[in-house]
């Protein structure tokens, strides 16, 4: 246990006055009583000054390296205790993948979420015969979900839902949503979780689940930290399978390839997992794909231009295990049977499961290697419902986004019934529509930290009503007494 010297307490206040923050300041004795299993430190501001979306910095007084839950509830009870006149705040910050700086604040605390996300207090348990034993993962709010995979793939399991990057925290994408291609059978991660542990704005330390505080369990899930800080949570786990056959094929129609998602999410017998993506005058792109997949038929795939075109990209997944390779051949050539893609863009590969959900990390080396991974990530996620979906891709997709060579454009197909079944009777989506599809665009750099460019606001326009178009965290906001900053987006 390390108590917080009067010169920690001081160089708080100093960073605070240099940085300009005006303020209710504390005298020393304030902050001095505070016992940390962990500690604050001031050498490392700066870096927990940036986050992915490189376009925010927010320079804290503090950041505090959690050696236990009771350290991130003494940090805020403190906060908390200075009155609502104290501008000092907290914001718990996961990998850093914020995009508008939530997880930095001003002059306040940062909480280094990963400081709780050691492998030590990681348990699985891997439950018993019946459904009254379900398998589980008790996970760090701080812990990455890449170290999750690995931690459930020793005893055969893994959580049922996933982002398509790993490398983030489990508290920050369940104060999201945590939405990717097995969401249209599975639910997002949010769907996917038995009970909390969260500090809240109090710093009262509460578990949660459907049974027990349910307010706050429910609101706390996608409700970008402004309920509380997620410090815990059990995962719901399924059977790891231990092979992916990856697929991918094009299409130039619009309508084709929405009604054919559709049916694929809709089907008892489908893939497991299922995106669309969107590629704007892009050439060669058959070609790059060479570098990881076969093409069915290499002849046609040469001869296939993309140069100055709007495709649709169908990507799938069909779990299985190397003895049943035949019953997937079968099964997998079944499903391409009815869809109407353009038959020389057929192209597949046989990857693990670790592989294929870690897929992403492996272009984020890539990119880190050639000094293009730390560069501003505008980004924009919406719902978009199915009644105004064509209208949306008939006015972004070639009009405003001339191409998708700055970023991807991804297309998650999803139901109602998968992200609002589970939501303690809360319905999420607009409109009461049967499907959305989350919408993920990387727009053109925006000018200043906060400001919406220009682009967004008609891309926002595009996608009907008010109502209906909505940015894809799935949360109800409250006003809630709290010092946490808002939103926190601590992934």
């Amino acid at each position: 246990m390390v108590r917080v010297s009067v010169v920690c307490c001081l160089k708080l206040l100093l960073l605070l006055a240099l940085g300009g923050v005006t303020m209710h300041v504390p005298d020393a004795g304030v902050l001095a009583p505070l016992r940390l299993d962990g500690y604050l430190s001031f050498h490392d501001v700066a870096a927990a000054a940036r986050d992915f979306g490189n376009r925010c910095s927010l320079l804290p007084a503090a950041v505090l390296h959690p050696g236990s839950v009771a350290d991130v509830a003494a940090a805020v009870r403190r906060v908390f205790q200075l009155g609502e006149r104290s501008p000092l705040t907290v914001a718990a910050r996961g990998h850093g993948h914020s995009l508008l700086g939530q997880s930095q604040t001003a002059g306040g605390i940062v909480v280094r979420m990963e400081s709780l996300g050691g492998g030590a207090r990681m348990r699985v348990h891997a439950g018993g015969a019946g459904a009254d034993a379900p398998a589980y993962v008790d996970a760090p709010g701080g812990a990455l979900w890449i170290n999750v995979l690995h931690e459930t793939l020793k005893h055969g399991l893994a959580p049922k839902s996933w982002t398509d990057y790993l490398h983030l925290t489990v508290g920050g994408t369940l104060s999201n949503a945590g939405v990717s291609g097995q969401a249209f059978r599975q639910g997002p991660q949010v769907s996917n979780v038995n009970q909390l542990e969260i500090v809240t704005g109090r710093g009262d330390v509460v578990t949660c689940s459907p049974e027990e505080n349910s307010d706050l369990f429910y609101g706390a899930l996608g409700g970008l930290g402004q309920f509380g800080i997620i410090t815990r949570a059990r995962i719901a786990l399924e059977p790891a399978p231990k092979m992916v056959r990856w697929i991918r094929v094009l299409y130039s129609d619009f309508a084709s390839f929405t009604e054919d998602q559709e049916a694929l999410i809709s089907a008892e017998r489908t893939f497991d997992y299922i995106e669309g993506f969107v590629i704007i005058n892009r050439t060669g792109i058959l070609n790059n794909w060479r570098t990881s997949f076969k093409p069915q038929d290499p002849v046609q795939a040469s001869h296939f231009q993309s140069d100055g075109k709007v495709l649709y990209c169908l990507e799938m997944t069909k779990n299985f295990d190397p003895d049943e390779a035949d019953i997937m051949e079968q099964e997998v050539g079944v499903l391409l049977s009815r869809l109407r893609y353009i038959q020389s863009t057929l192209f597949h590969t046989d990857v693990t499961y670790l592989e294929f959900l870690d897929r992403v990390h492996s272009s984020e080396l890539k990119l880190r290697a050639q000094g293009l991974w730390e560069v501003p990530h505008p980004w924009l996620n919406l719902l978009i419902p199915r009644s105004t979906i064509h209208r949306f891709a008939t006015e972004v997709f070639g009009n405003i986004l001339k191409d998708s060579n700055n970023g991807p454009i991804l297309l998650y197909p999803v139901g109602q019934q998968d992200v609002s079944g589970d939501t303690g009777g809360r319905n999420l989506l607009p409109g009461g529509v049967p499907v959305v599809r989350t919408v993920g665009l990387r727009p053109r750099q925006r000018r200043a930290c906060g400001e919406p460019q220009r682009q967004d606001r008609r891309l926002l326009r595009q996608g009907g009503r008010r109502d209906e178009a909505v940015p894809s965290a799935l949360h109800h906001t409250a006003a809630v007494e709290s010092p946490l900053r808002g939103e926190v987006g601590d992934i």
